[in-house]
C-alpha cells in the first residue's frame, strides 16, 4: 500500500507497506540515492516472517518533498510522524548504506519507541575522531565527499550542479548510473550486480528516486558532511551492525569506529570462522563475510 504522509511543516512523505498487515513493524531506510522501491525481501518472505516492512523516500526523492538543510537527526521526526499516522507504537529499523546514520538517528531519539536498529554498510561521522574517513574509499566517493565538504564550507554551487548532471544523466539513462559504478566494484559486488534481475532492480530504484529532482542526492551527501544532530551514546536499543569486508564505497573501518561507539553493538564483518569480543561488557561481536552491497543500494555518493 501506498500512500503520502504530511508532516508538521507541509511536507509530504511518500510511504509504502509490504508483508504481514499486522506484523512486527520494521522500517526499512533507503540507500543514496535511492527511494521505497529499492532492494528488498520478497513480499512471501516477510508474510513468512511475519514483517510489516515500511519503506519511505526521504525528503528530495521519489515521491517526497524535499526538507532542503536536513540534518541526519531530522529522520528521526520524519519516522514518528509516518509511525504515528500508520498507529505504530514500537518499532524496529533498518538502515542500507546510505539509510545507516539515519537508522541511527532514529535509535537515539527515539528510544522509547525503537525495538532494535540494524545498519549495513553504514557510514561514520564526518568528525569521526580517530579514523581515517577516506582511508579504503573509492576515488568517485572521495572526490564527492570532498566537494560536499567544499559546499558546506563555502556555500559553493558547484557540487549541488555537478550531483544535479549526474541526476539529469540517470533519468534520460537510468543503466548509466550502474554503469559507471561497476568497474569500481570489487569481486562479490560485481558477481551480485552482474545478475540482469539485479540490475534491472536497481536501475528501477535509481529511476524512481531522481525521476523529479537531485534534491534528495544533494542533501543526503551535504547531511553526511554536517554535524548529525545526535550523539550516539544516547543509542540505547541493540544495534547490529553489517559489513562487506571488501567494500570500496564505505571502507569497512566505518563500522568498526561505530562498534566502539554505540553502547550495544553486535558487528558483521570479513569472515565467517571469526569470532570475538569487543570487551568483557559488550555483547558478542559476530563476523560473517559477504558481499559488500548484496542487500543494499549499490553504492553511489554512500
Amino acid at each position: 500500500m501506498t500512500q503520502v504522509v504530511g508532516m508538521p511543516d507541509n511536507r509530504g512523505v511518500t510511504v509504502e507497506t509490504w508483508g504481514a498487515p499486522k506484523g512486527t513493524p520494521v522500517f526499512l531506510l533507503h540507500g543514496t540515492p535511492g527511494s521505497r522501491s529499492g532492494p528488498m525481501p520478497r513480499p512471501s518472505v516477510l508474510y513468512r516472517l511475519g514483517i510489516r516492512l515500511i519503506c519511505y523516500d526521504r525528503p528530495g526523492y521519489g515521491g517526497s518533498d524535499p526538507h532542503p538543510g536536513r540534518t541526519v537527526a531530522d529522520a528521526a521526526s520524519d519516522v514518528r510522524r509516518i509511525a504515528d499516522a500508520l498507529n505504530l507504537d514500537k518499532f524496529s529499523v533498518v538502515g542500507r548504506s546510505g539509510g545507516g546514520p539515519h537508522a541511527l538517528a532514529c535509535a537515539a531519539l527515539l528510544k522509547d519507541r525503537v525495538r532494535s536498529a540494524a545498519v549495513l554498510v553504514g557510514l561514520a561521522p564526518s568528525d569521526a575522531e580517530g579514523l581515517d574517513w577516506y582511508a579504503g574509499m573509492t576515488d568517485s566517493n572521495v572526490e564527492e565527499y570532498k566537494d560536499a565538504d567544499a559546499a558546506v564550507r563555502d556555500a559553493d554551487a558547484a557540487f549541488r550542479a555537478r550531483l544535479a548532471e549526474r541526476a539529469e544523466g540517470v533519468r534520460d539513462d537510468p543503466e548509466s548510473l550502474v554503469r559507471f559504478l561497476l568497474p569500481q566494484l570489487t569481486g562479490p559486488d560485481r558477481r551480485i550486480v552482474d545478475d540482469a534481475a539485479m540490475q534491472r532492480l536497481l536501475t528501477d530504484t535509481y529511476a524512481e528516486a531522481l525521476r523529479g529532482s537531485a534534491n534528495g542526492w544533494i542533501d543526503d551527501v551535504l547531511a553526511f558532511r554536517r554535524p548529525w544532530g545526535f550523539d550516539l551514546s544516547k543509542v540505547t536499543a541493540p544495534v547490529l551492525l553489517w559489513h562487506g569486508a571488501d567494500d570500496m564505497f564505505t571502507p569497512v573501518g566505518h563500522t568498526y569506529w561505530l562498534a566502539s561507539h554505540v553502547p550495544r553493538p553486535t558487528r558483521r564483518d570479513g569472515d565467517t570462522a571469526q569470532r570475538a569480543r569487543l570487551d568483557q561488557g559488550s555483547p558478542r561481536v559476530r563476523t560473517a563475510g559477504g558481499p559488500a552491497h548484496a542487500s543494499a543500494d549499490v553504492p553511489r555518493a554512500a
